[in-house]
């Protein structure tokens, strides 16, 4: 599976390109607020409550608001050009970057999901500089952290009763039980070396 990395010369948060076999994972554009709105009107996970969209107008003011910010990244069909998902991350000086993804449940089953992640990984730890790369997964998001483990994140921690995202019906806070999964820069490469599956590396600049 291969990777092609394209990105602006002046600000690698303002303009960046990633393209794999079937993916295009780029800036988000207005015409994603339909797709966004698609999986963002019902969040299947807790963590994702607080980026429920009741209305197209908010998916726009939505969309608008995450094609200005770093490192949020809409994930594509290539031949369409039509969202299917999300990849964010968060940097944490010097070198540490937290990442998510949320995707529609409708293309799960694919890899999508696993491909647009790989790139990811490896944009971040090629072209940003990261050192390490850690995600938070709650304990009953199985999917993700079975992601996680195809990614060859090593699960690091398990945070009990780590964070609320929603209420209990007595209206107390509901606490979530937390994994962090992680992976090294050179984890990552030697898992390059042995692992068909991650997209070699190829850049070019527009």
């Amino acid at each position: 599976m291969g990777g092609k990395i394209i990105t602006g010369t002046e600000d690698i948060f303002m303009k960046t390109r990633i393209e794999t076999e079937r993916l295009l994972i780029r800036n988000f554009e207005a015409k994603d607020a339909e797709g966004l709105f698609a999986y963002l009107a019902h969040p299947r996970v807790n963590c994702f409550i607080d980026e429920r969209l009741g209305t197209m107008e908010e998916a726009l003011a939505d969309v608008e608001r995450r094609s200005k910010e770093g490192l949020q990244y809409a994930v594509c069909l290539k031949e369409e050009d039509s969202i299917i998902g999300n990849l964010f991350a968060a940097k944490e000086e010097p070198d540490t970057y937290s990442v998510g993804w949320n995707f529609n449940e409708q293309y799960e089953g694919k890899g999508y999901a696993s491909e647009a992640a790989r790139a990811f990984f490896n944009f971040l730890f090629t072209k940003m500089d990261a050192r390490r790369i850690y995600a938070y997964v709650e304990d009953d998001n199985i999917r993700s952290q079975k992601l996680c483990e195809r990614l060859d994140m090593r699960k690091e921690s398990h945070f009990i009763e780590f964070i609320s995202f929603i209420k209990n019906p007595d209206g107390t806070p509901k606490y979530e039980n937390t994994f962090v999964y992680a992976i090294l820069k050179k984890d990552w490469e030697l898992s390059r070396k042995i692992n068909i599956r991650l997209p070699s590396k190829h850049y070019s600049n527009p």
